[in-house]
């Protein structure tokens, strides 16, 4: 069967899923881009799954517009180059104290499969981990000044490769529009445009 093939399928699986029950359906997938670039999001937030994309509003508009700034693609080349994943594929519903509900360890878990046939499947050679939540998969780190803005080894369940982290573009976090942030942002944008993964 061709990588194609599988991802295909994989898609199909993954678009059918039922593990959690407290998670809101549909499942949220991108396109089936053979791709060696894989961006982690945290989860849908409640625009996506009726858009029917990851990172379909307000911060996938700064999402894309820093991928644009970097290498020069718009959203839809964006879309085609790089494979869209994430932590959890479902929206996890709102907080009671305001925002979206973060996904628990248990959801967490339940979704981690289907990550992990995904690199089975591209192999990528660059990661782009978005937000606390999604770094944190791969890599421990006390604050977002010590990890992002640099290029990290990682070894996610056996798959060696390469992350560069980058913050949530949420319009709720401010991080990076003030500094550190902003100065580590940029670092972390023009390593992306110098990573090999994206020639």
């Amino acid at each position: 069967m061709s990588t194609q093939a599988l991802l295909d399928r994989h898609l199909r699986a993954l678009s059918r899923c039922d593990r959690c029950p407290a998670m809101h359906k549909p499942v949220v997938v991108g396109r089936p881009s053979l791709s060696r670039i894989l961006l982690v999001g945290q989860a849908p937030g409640v625009k996506e799954p009726v858009l029917g994309r990851p990172f379909a509003w307000t911060a996938g508009k700064t999402l894309f517009r820093w991928i644009e700034g970097a290498l020069g693609w718009d959203e839809e080349t964006a879309r085609e180059r790089i494979y869209f994943a994430a932590v959890c594929r479902c929206f996890p519903g709102k907080n009671p104290k305001g925002g979206d509900r973060v996904p628990d360890e248990t959801e967490m878990e339940n979704c981690s499969g289907w990550l992990e046939r995904e690199f089975d499947i591209l192999q990528p050679s660059l990661v782009l981990p978005v937000g606390k939540l999604a770094i944190s998969r791969f890599h421990s780190f006390s604050s977002l000044a010590e990890i992002v803005g640099r290029v990290v080894p990682i070894d996610y369940r056996g798959h060696r490769t390469e992350m560069i982290p980058l913050p949530h573009p949420s319009g709720a976090s401010t991080w990076h529009r003030m500094e550190p942030g902003k100065t580590l942002l940029a670092k972390s944008l023009a390593l992306l445009s110098e990573h090999p993964a994206t020639r």
